[in-house]
């Protein structure tokens, strides 16, 4: 097919890890397929009136530590006149993110934005699988310290994490002997008005907690990340260590339960986190894992993501 016109609205260039990095993954395939790339950050784009702008380089990238990305002058795009918008911002899902997706909504779906905005407001990783209680470990989303300590009376063993978080950033594990859970729940609620999130600990972390990868529905690729000794933590950038892996029965009955849903809601790429039995995580808004499992297991997955991209244009 012709050449698709591509913005790429993520994190600074500079910040990008070449060989970890799923998004600079991504702008390779699409520069090898053809398409011409731009790239720009959230805080360069604007509405006037109806329509949608981004102060944007042209960019080509590479493989090549110290010297992997190449910015023509900076233009400005009108992001209607676009064939594809890759939302791909790290979080944290704040207010500044949510506030793009209602821009995004501007142009898709005629330009084609990847994952579709309005879904990813309404499907926060941690929020969007609450809707699959049974595939969940005991989990409770609440504000309220009498019913937190309620919930830990009976599963003991718990994980407190911040809602909206990412990377494994204020991620605690509370022991049935940790007299700290008062004040960290004090901590939180000083900082933020948002409700936490609180779940079973799942022993079977220690062997791993797997990376699936689901391209429009369809689990493609996993890795499994084991955390580093001393942490209950297996984010990769926790100190996580990635290895291979392979999917099983009640996985692949996860993946089949879920995919559907995220197929309709135009949730073309994302990764989702199981534990054991247990699924965790639903990760839309800029999901990891395709230069692990390319390195693992040889398969490209940035190609099937464009592939699909390709079909839908």
């Amino acid at each position: 097919m012709a050449g698709l016109k591509v913005a790429v609205q993520m994190d600074p260039m500079t910040t990008v890890d070449i060989d970890g990095d799923s998004t600079f993954a991504l702008m390779l395939e699409a520069q090898a397929r053809g398409h011409k790339l731009w790239h720009y950050e959230v805080r360069h784009m604007w509405l006037d009136g109806g329509s949608l702008y981004a102060r944007a380089h042209p960019v080509t990238v590479r493989r090549e530590a110290g010297n992997f990305y190449t910015f023509g002058p900076q233009e400005t795009l009108n992001l209607a006149e676009m064939d594809v918008v890759l939302m791909r911002q790290d979080p944290p899902f704040d207010m500044g993110y949510i506030t793009a997706t209602h821009l995004l909504e501007h142009i898709h779906p005629k330009t084609l934005v990847v994952n579709d905005p309005a879904s990813v407001r309404n499907s926060p990783e941690k929020l969007l699988v609450a809707h699959f209680p049974d595939l969940m470990p005991p989990t409770m989303i609440a504000r309220d310290v009498t019913a937190i300590r309620e919930f830990r009376a009976r599963h003991k063993d718990i994980i407190v994490k911040p809602l909206f978080g990412n990377g494994g950033i204020g991620v605690f594990r509370v022991k049935p002997d940790d007299e700290n859970l008062g004040s960290l729940l004090d901590m939180f609620f000083a900082a933020s008005r948002e409700p936490l999130m609180i779940q079973r600990y799942e022993p079977a972390v220690r062997l791993g907690d797997k990376r699936i990868i689901l391209i429009d529905g369809e689990p493609l690729g996993a890795i499994n990340r084991v955390p580093a000794e001393g942490d209950s933590r297996s984010n990769m950038h926790a100190g996580g260590r990635p290895e291979k892996t392979t999917l099983t029965s009640r996985e692949q009955e996860i993946c089949a339960r879920i995919g559907p849903t995220l197929k309709k809601a135009g949730l073309l790429f994302t990764g989702i986190d199981v534990i054991g039995d247990y699924l965790t995580e639903i990760n839309v808004t800029s999901p990891t894992g395709l230069q692990q499992v390319a390195r693992f297991d040889g398969v490209n997955l940035a190609a099937a993501i464009w592939e699909k991209i390709e079909a839908k244009r």
